[in-house]
């Protein structure tokens, strides 16, 4: 179906739906037949734990694969919602110490995914989309990642501190561009646990589609105790209740995410706000 597609999924904010954004939007992609692959590159582990995955006693993990141990096919688990993941786990919280003493040690997550690609096409397979789920600060583990993408999907919660943590973020994402990763783009900003009945995000939202124009993706994600309860469960909501007004949100953004890339529209360039 096409080149591979990384996207990173990031924002300096905690709390905005990253992750959850993370797990649902693969399932998405995968219930319409797109071959995805998700790395969890927060030590947290929420990713994998969300996507079924036991976090505890794994034999591989991202932190193996940013060290040179392992190789992201040896790390690579199916999880629930049919697609590919590469887990992580609290030992990935040390990778960062030790990647400081390393050589070119913001593009380990980079070469890594190189190589998969490699082993992949060797194969005759092929992802469609690499996601990949970043912690909520500006760290090593982060820039490995941005390095590593394509472009940013920007989940945010509509509200006054979100659009001041976004001007900080698109800050970053021009430096990553002038030293680190030319080529890197904004995939989209995407509104998360939206609720039309409260004026303050009516009026984030309209702030956003003025600035952003096309860069704000149509599809909205509103609160929704589905999308909440789905992570206990193991499971992204889609395979919770997929009648759910999250579970369809999130389908209506995998529609629009193939529909841009598949159907000749592009991503957005970081451009000033």
């Amino acid at each position: 179906m096409g080149l591979i597609r990384t996207i990173a999924i990031a924002n300096q904010k905690g709390g905005v739906g990253k992750t959850t954004t993370a797990v649902n939007l693969a399932a998405s992609l995968a219930a319409q037949n797109r071959r995805v692959l998700l790395i969890d590159v927060d030590p947290q582990g929420n990713a994998t734990m969300g996507a079924g995955v036991n976090k505890n006693g794994l034999e591989q993990s991202v932190y193996t694969v940013l060290l040179g141990e392992a190789s992201m096919l040896d790390a690579r688990v199916e999880a629930q919602g049919g697609f590919d993941l590469i887990p992580a786990n609290r030992e990935l919280a040390g990778a960062e110490i030790e990647l400081v003493s390393m050589p070119d040690r913001e593009t380990k997550l980079k070469d890594a995914i190189h190589t998969l690609k490699a082993a992949i096409s060797a194969v005759a397979e092929e992802y469609d989309y690499i996601l990949i789920d970043c912690p909520p600060t500006l760290n090593l583990l982060t820039l490995n990642a941005l390095c590593a993408a394509d472009s940013v999907l920007i989940p945010m919660q509509c509200e006054y501190y979100a659009l001041e943590g976004l001007s900080d973020l698109v800050q970053t994402l021009r430096k990553m561009q002038q030293h680190l990763n030319p080529a890197l783009e904004i995939e989209g900003l995407l509104r998360t646990m939206y609720d039309p009945r409260v004026t303050l995000s009516q009026q984030v939202a309209a702030q956003l589609e003025q600035h952003f124009g096309p860069k704000l993706f149509k599809a909205v994600i509103p609160r929704n105790v589905r999308l909440a309860e789905a992570p206990s469960h193991g499971l992204p909501a889609l395979l919770l209740d997929r009648a759910s007004k999250g579970a369809q949100a999130y389908l209506q953004l995998a529609a629009e995410l193939i529909a841009r890339h598949e159907g000749g529209t592009g991503a957005a360039a970081v451009q000033p706000s």
